[in-house]
């Protein structure tokens, strides 16, 4: 974020030339008043107040064309960082999304959002005019001293307030912004099961919760708010009483003709516009400290994300895989998933995966796609450690189908090519290798059927042999299905056997979870896998042997021999 602040110096650099010209012209009004009331009245020359008058209309004319260009150039900054931002956030919103536990930025899009609003909205113009304080203080001195040191007294006085509501209020307002953001997340996953929720009944009970939740959020509302009215109150009792000191004063001084009538309403009227910054700025301190933890969390975000992607761009993958002890747990659980697992395979090789529910196959294929970074050990795609793959690259070489098909509002097409601009003759080359074409062809308007979102036009079914398209759309060397056939009918079924027959005469380095042994035949090897550690690994037939012979004690994807299963009644 320091390095994008760099990167739009110019505007802030602009916009400062702007304020300082700006805070120089609003001293116009006030050097104005002092001429009429010290020159004009006493010489009663009209040739001087129009002259005064055209020349203050003008400059106040030139303040409000440089306002109004400042006012542009800084929203103009703020959708510029909005547009550069925006792709970076969500390339690293989804990737911190796609890893275990991975929620701390979910909101990454919104923070955007807030940094847009800040930069175009009036809380930044007083971050530009709050510094000249010391300016205008300096220039009551020159009337005098008197008028200096009440000027100097409240703008202390403004400035301890501030810091005192920065004290007071940052907790607060960040325990407000939390909940929010859990609030916010837990209305997001309740209207992605709303299907559940509404069959089950489990809507009380999901209201009792969010109820709960809001609460909380209430209560900080509650607090903040009420702060901020004490604050805002306090902050305008201050700076009227030190205007009225200030009128009083000047009042003093002009009974006892040390100064002028003119200089005391001057020097109260540029008081109040230097005082007027800082009450903007403790007005609006909810919106600056909002922009400030988007941009901490933001750029918590873009770190993660720095260095992922390198200039070099290594040679199409031939698909040899290389697990290297591999070790993976959840962030805050106390147990491994995965604990120490290599092997290799090298590339055209098929793998079949099997073990025991919660044993860590689906966990174990994350790892090895480079979804999920390992918290020790290395996979390594083609002797590459695979985090070192830019993933635009990298993507198009994998193909990947999970055991939940998430599909995405639009056409059958854009689906299966995976949201770009869709070749009819690869997506169609796609659909035949997963031999989808002829249902796909039987949809209302075939490829060119719009599926509704995360598919709901389409069946369990349907959907997975999408799936299993856009997992094979442009050639890729490496493909993963996870629990493949969890959805599918016979032809489905039949017609996956198929697909993954013409992966492996294709040379595809294939790896397949599955719990139904039928769909592992033809596979060139086995990983057997129990309670995250590699039991077995090897040639298919030689797994299955030490398996039969009862070595190691068979998950329950295997069917048992025959005598296990008496011995075990």
């Amino acid at each position: 974020m320091q390095r994008l602040f760099m990167h739009f110096r110019p505007f802030f650099v602009y916009a400062g030339l702007f304020s300082f010209c700006i805070n120089l012209l609003l001293l116009v009004p006030s050097l104005y008043m002092l001429q009429v009331f010290d020159r004009v009245i006493s010489s009663r020359s009209h040739e001087t107040l129009v002259m005064l008058t055209l020349a203050t209309g003008g400059a106040l004319a030139i303040m409000a064309v440089l306002d109004a260009l400042r006012g542009r150039l800084l929203s103009a900054a703020g959708v510029a960082m909005d547009a550069m931002l925006g792709p970076r956030v969500l390339d690293g919103l989804l990737t911190d999304a796609a890893r275990a536990g991975g929620t701390e930025h979910v909101n990454g899009l919104r923070d955007v959002a807030t940094l847009r609003g800040f930069f175009t909205g009036n809380g930044i113009f007083a971050l530009f005019d709050a510094p000249w304080l010391p300016f205008y203080v300096a220039i009551t001195f020159f009337f005098h001293p008197l008028l200096g040191a009440i000027a100097l007294a409240g703008a202390i006085a403004l400035v301890i307030l501030v810091v005192l509501n920065e004290r007071l209020s940052h907790e607060g307002l960040a325990q407000l912004a939390d909940g929010t953001r859990q609030s916010t997340r837990y209305i997001d996953a309740s209207l992605r099961n709303a299907e559940v929720v509404s069959a089950m009944g489990m809507l009380p009970a999901l209201t009792r919760r969010w109820v709960t939740l809001n609460a909380e959020v209430e209560q900080h509302q509650l607090a903040s708010s009420r702060l901020a009215a004490n604050m805002n109150g306090v902050t305008k009792f201050i700076r009227q009483i030190i205007q009225t000191i200030m009128l009083c004063a000047g009042a003093y001084l002009v009974i006892d003709q040390n100064v002028s009538g003119g200089v005391m309403m001057a020097a109260t009227i540029i008081l109040g516009r230097a005082l007027a910054p800082v009450e903007m700025l403790i007005g609006g301190w909810r919106g600056l400290v909002d922009a400030r933890g988007a941009w901490e969390r933001l750029d918590a975000l873009l770190q993660k994300r720095k260095g992922r992607e390198h200039n070099t761009a290594l040679p199409k993958p031939t698909g040899q895989i290389a697990a290297e002890r591999l070790v993976f747990a959840v962030p805050g659980a106390e147990k491994a998933i995965i604990k120490g697992i290599s092997f290799e395979l090298a590339a055209g090789e098929s793998m079949g995966l099997i073990g025991p529910s919660a044993s860590g196959k689906s966990t174990l294929v994350r790892l090895l796609l480079g979804v999920w970074p390992p918290h020790s050990g290395i996979v390594r795609l083609d002797g590459a450690d695979i985090s070192s793959w830019p993933r635009s690259r990298l993507g198009r070489h994998l193909g990947y189908l999970p055991q939940d098909v998430e599909l995405f509002s639009g056409t059958v097409a854009e689906n299966i090519a995976r949201l770009g601009e869709p070749e009819p003759q690869a997506v169609i080359a796609a659909a035949q290798r997963a031999n989808a074409h002829e249902m796909i062809l039987r949809l209302p308007q075939g490829y060119d059927t719009q599926i509704g979102e995360g598919g709901a036009a389409l069946s369990g079914g349907q959907r997975q042999r999408i799936g299993l398209a856009r997992a094979l759309y442009g050639k890729p060397r490496i493909v993963v299905l996870d629990e493949p056939n969890a959805n599918l009918d016979g032809e489905g079924e039949a017609a996956l056997t198929q697909a993954m027959a013409g992966l492996r005469q294709a040379g595809i380095t294939l790896i397949v979870v599955s719990h139904r042994p039928s769909l592992l035949a033809g596979m060139d090897k086995l990983l057997v896998i129990r309670d995250g550690t590699l039991e077995l690994f090897g040639p298919r037939s030689e797994v299955l042997s030490r398996l039969t012979r009862g070595a190691v004690p068979p998950p329950s994807s295997m069917p048992q021999p025959e005598a296990n299963r008496r011995v075990g009644a």
